[in-house]
């Protein structure tokens, strides 16, 4: 793993874990092959459930992992988790409309989905950190479909159901934070 990847991941798992409910049903969309994140909450959360393309079935105390494509209906019922994370994946995905459905979907009423996304005006610094100098992951930014502006993220969430409860820049904005809240 290039060597700027963990201090990336845990700068964006720092803005989330801030605001992440204790003993609440989590899921966490993007989860990565190991689910650091979901393994290091797992004492403030009742059940955390990570879903990724790239992770096997795992099952460990009260997390568990599951394979899955992003263009498929996430295999949970209705309204079962109070809180969604989904950190760095909006960019990657090639219908993110239809994803934000399916987690507005899975999450209970007033539910919050917490989200980072990377900004427009990180697009030329990622492609020389990944590209150039080989310090992030090459083919994570290859990956990116879209990088998201304010108003482009608003009309998604207005689109598919969320209000927005809170959004922010950050790493000298670069980056997005984003509470939204199921309608």
């Amino acid at each position: 793993m290039p060597f700027l990847e963990p201090l990336l991941r845990h700068m964006r798992i720092r803005k989330v874990r801030a605001y992440l409910h204790r003993g609440c049903n989590l899921l966490d969309v993007g989860c990565g092959v190991e689910a650091d994140f979901l393994f290091s909450i797992a004492g403030r959360i009742r059940e955390g459930v990570g879903i990724d393309k790239k992770v096997g079935a795992v099952s460990r105390g009260n997390i568990k992992l599951y394979k899955w494509q992003f263009t498929d209906t996430l295999p949970f019922q209705d309204e079962s988790f109070d809180m969604v994370t989904m950190m760095a994946v909006l960019e990657h995905l090639e219908y993110p409309e239809s994803v934000m459905v399916e987690i507005h979907r899975v999450l209970k009423q007033g539910g919050r989905l917490l989200m980072t996304v990377p900004t427009p005006a990180a697009k030329s610094i990622l492609e020389f950190l990944a590209f150039r100098l080989g310090i992030i992951s090459r083919d994570e930014i290859a990956d990116h479909k879209k990088y998201w502006e304010e108003k482009d993220i608003y009309s998604l969430c207005q689109n598919t159901g969320f209000s927005i409860g809170r959004y922010k820049k950050f790493q000298f904005g670069f980056n997005s934070f984003l509470l939204a809240i199921k309608r």
